[in-house]
């Protein structure tokens, strides 16, 4: 996961709505499906996966209301926290 990614993603979604982001991500999904793809375009498109779900977690964490530096760093913490375990 790329902070750049997650914050470019969470701005699109303040600026137009999260359900395009949904809706592209279950398209991507629906892409792994296809039994051509190779390892790297599988990593390629699960990486852009876990940045729009992670851009989709820092923008509720926004609309709670915590400020958007605070909300990627608390996810960025907790996915380190995640992979150390």
């Amino acid at each position: 996961m790329k902070i750049p990614i997650i914050k470019q993603i969470s701005t699109f979604i303040e600026n137009n709505d999260e359900d395009y982001i949904v809706e592209t991500i279950e398209v991507l999904e629906d892409l792994t499906e296809v039994s051509s793809l190779k390892d790297e375009e599988l990593d390629v498109i699960g990486e852009l996966i876990s940045n729009m779900y992670g851009a989709l977690e820092v923008h509720a964490e926004v609309k709670k209301g915590t400020p958007r530096k605070k909300a990627l760093n608390g996810f960025m913490k907790r996915v380190l926290g995640s992979i150390d375990q």
